[in-house]
């Protein structure tokens, strides 16, 4: 059949499952634009008109953490592509799996200065997994079943296809690529976990008497809660998430810690300075994870599962290095430990971090005075207990990491590149992914106003994303930074001057808006709201000062925590000496890290 190249794009995109599509046309693309009006007549698929390039990548990078598919976008040639760049580094960082479809310049302009050129593919390079420039129509279905595989498999992440204009516009004799028929040259689809690997691991864990399994979004990506949560269950086994962690393992199992790091519990924070043995699955020894690194698990031997032996002794050489899908592998730890249980090992260790959480809990100020940020996300929490969370990035981000209750795949959430503006817009692609369920952003009055363009986009589809902005008129988490590192230099930080009206300005774009400034209503209020049938824009106003805590200052340890109650019996960052070798340790340590004698 002869057909244009982009055609044959359109083709192949449905050919792959795609079903729905988030750009913003242009001149370049613009032949890629027409064939999509056919492409959506024909049923295939549907494209969401976004109001920023950014915008389209966010909604597209949530779409795909919230369903496991590949997120499409589109953008046109020059500022369009530009456009795209933030949002394929926040997928790139988290390991999103994306297809970027760019347009460009003819083939003959490139290189040129042309209008509107730029090389997307040159500036993107180092934040993509893999990236082709079209040359040939003939070559589309082949680089789109390509693209796909390499976006899915492995570690995932974006990918990016420039295509130029006349590449779209010319006629060729069209042989479809089937999914999965193309292999691109030194493909490897990721190894099995090996055997010696697996027995290694099990011995340690076999071993340890105070473990702990660090869990990170590899195993939201590959689908491991199930036997991440028998493997807990079966060796009694204590389990803290990071950021993009969060969902793999049930926050209300008595064997969950919460998330630890930078703002994590206190508890989480204390167990991994504790223990002897680090299970770290899907999870890259990020720095806001570890504090400073030779302070992070000093005394533990380390397992580390990860999907990419790149990760491997990066940043924390393992003892064990388990090279492999996060699944696979703890279904072959379940099985070489068949009918064995912890024996009593942990009991010890699960009371100490029982009395941790009693004396250290997350707290929720008291009811005085203006409303506390902590109480809006408790609310939330309890009136929307089903929902998708999305956030943008700051102090908001945080207290909702601490305070909300996610299932798998249901906290989407910029985590490596902390992308301000990220949430309004991935609220957008979730709800496009599952229209029939219930999608709450939770924002920060500064970072709203990053993307605010896409208000237009809930307004046209009708997507009844709530969004609850948390408003202290700060740009919060850099404000808390200057109070506590800048001796209080508040430089271009408060965010009071020029801020809009934002009830108002969400219903000049026909979106509901709503604002909350007395506690009595708050719960009310914010319940009317989630049960209006559309979009909803909802500004909290909340108190100014109030920063998030526990936190970990830069330079420290995790158990260098501020912001927490006193409790010098307990607390592991309080000094004594050792009686067998004279130095100096932690009152909690259960062993001298410099001798090993028992305290």
């Amino acid at each position: 059949m002869r057909v244009s190249g982009a055609y044959a794009l359109m083709d192949a995109l449905h050919r792959h499952g795609v079903s729905h599509i988030f750009g913003y046309p242009g001149g370049a693309i613009l032949p890629i634009y027409d064939e999509l009006h056919k492409a959506e007549a024909r049923g295939w698929l549907k494209h969401f008109l976004v109001r920023h390039e950014q915008g389209g990548t966010h909604a597209a990078d949530a779409y795909a953490r919230a369903t496991g598919r590949v997120g499409v976008c589109f953008g046109t040639s020059g500022p369009g592509a530009t456009n795209l760049v933030t949002g394929i580094a926040t997928a790139q960082m988290d390991s999103v799996p994306m297809v970027v479809i760019s347009g460009q310049v003819p083939r003959a302009s490139i290189g040129t200065d042309a209008f509107q050129e730029t090389d997307i593919f040159g500036i993107t390079l180092p934040i993509v997994k893999h990236s082709w420039v079209v040359r040939d129509p003939r070559d589309i279905g082949r680089i789109v079943a390509e693209a796909f595989l390499i976006a899915s498999t492995g570690r995932p992440g974006p990918v990016l296809i420039d295509v130029p204009k006349d590449v779209g516009t010319e006629q060729f004799d069209y042989l479809p690529v089937e999914p999965g028929s193309a292999i691109p040259a030194g493909f490897q689809l990721p190894p099995s976990p090996s055997a010696a690997a697996i027995g290694a691991a099990a011995e340690l864990l076999r071993q340890a008497r105070r473990p702990l399994l660090y869990v990170g979004g590899g195993a939201i990506s590959g689908a491991a809660h199930g036997p991440l949560l028998e493997l807990a269950e079966r060796f009694r086994l204590p389990v803290t998430t990071t950021l993009m962690g969060k969902g793999a393992f049930d926050e209300r199992h008595p064997l969950a810690v919460g998330m630890l790091g930078m703002h994590g519990t206190a508890y989480a924070n204390f167990a991994v300075t504790e223990c002897d043995l680090l299970i770290a699955a899907g999870a890259r020894f990020d720095d806001r994870v570890t504090g400073r690194l030779d302070g992070f698990a000093p005394r533990a031997q380390v397992i580390h599962i990860d999907i990419d032996a790149a990760e491997m002794g990066k940043t924390r050489l393992p003892d064990v290095a388990v090279v492999g899908d996060v699944k696979a592998a703890l279904e072959a730890l379940l099985a070489v430990t068949s009918g064995e249980d912890s024996q009593g090992r942990t009991e010890a260790w699960l009371e100490r971090i029982s009395s941790w959480k009693h004396h250290y809990p997350l707290v929720v100020p008291p009811p005085e005075g203006e409303i506390a940020p902590q109480e809006v996300v408790v609310a939330l929490r309890e009136l929307a207990p089903d929902a998708f969370f999305t956030t943008d990035v700051g102090q908001h981000q945080m207290w909702a990491a601490q305070f909300l209750l996610n299932g798998p795949r249901h906290w989407i959430s910029s985590a490596g590149l902390g992308t301000m503006g990220f949430g309004m817009p991935a609220a957008m692609g979730v709800q496009v992914a599952f229209p029939d369920e219930q999608v709450v952003c939770v924002a920060g009055d500064a970072s709203i106003l990053m993307n605010i363009q896409e208000l237009g986009t809930l307004s046209q589809y009708k997507l009844p994303v709530k969004v609850v902005v948390l408003n202290n008129g700060w740009q919060g988490m850099v404000r808390q930074w200057q109070e506590s590192f800048y001796e209080e230099r508040y430089s271009a930080s408060e965010m009071t001057g020029g801020m809009p009206n934002f009830q108002a300005l969400a219903e000049a774009f026909g979106v509901r808006g709503v604002t909350i400034s007395d506690r009595a209503s708050l719960r009310s209020q914010l319940q009317e709201a989630l049960l209006h049938p559309g979009p909803a824009f909802i500004d909290v106003k909340v108190r100014r000062n109030e920063n998030c805590y526990p936190m970990v200052p830069p330079g420290a340890s995790n158990a260098q925590m501020v912001g927490l109650p006193s409790h010098p019996e307990l607390a592991i960052d309080t000094i004594r000496t050792c009686g067998s070798c004279g130095n100096h340790t932690a009152s909690a340590h259960l062993f001298c890290p410099s001798c090993g004698a028992k305290l």
